[in-house]
């Protein structure tokens, strides 16, 4: 089964609209990611940084849902690597985001090569 991070909607989470404003979804994906890459390599595992975010909207979701967040490597690069993270309400579809993460030497923050253990881990 694949990792899924399940998160509720909050009230303050949404807009006027009654629905999550856009910009929450990315913290939910964040937040998905960080307990990916936590629960899967421990702290401290692997230091990266956003280079790009893309997100793209099916259905709207509203306070009290439950979300479902789904993340999976989709391109390998070098030193960087392209993470989908799809996220749905039961089997409504609701958005999917791909992040473009840049692997970084911590301290320097310069591009490293992304090593083989987190490779296969999140493969």
């Amino acid at each position: 089964m694949a990792y899924t991070v399940r998160i509720r909607v909050r009230y303050n989470e949404c807009d006027v609209q009654g629905v999550v404003f856009n910009a929450n979804y990315l913290v939910y994906v964040d937040e998905t990611v960080d307990r990916w890459i936590t629960d899967t390599l421990g702290e401290d595992a692997i230091d990266v940084m956003v280079k790009k975010a893309t997100v793209e909207w099916s259905s709207p979701a509203r306070r009290g849902e439950v979300l479902d967040l789904v993340p999976a490597v989709s391109r390998w690069g070098r030193s960087s690597f392209d993470l989908t993270v799809t996220g749905s309400v039961g089997d409504r579809p609701v958005f999917t985001a791909t992040l473009l993460y840049v692997n970084v030497e911590p301290g320097s923050k310069t591009p490293a090569p992304v090593p083989e253990r987190v490779r296969a881990a999140l493969a």
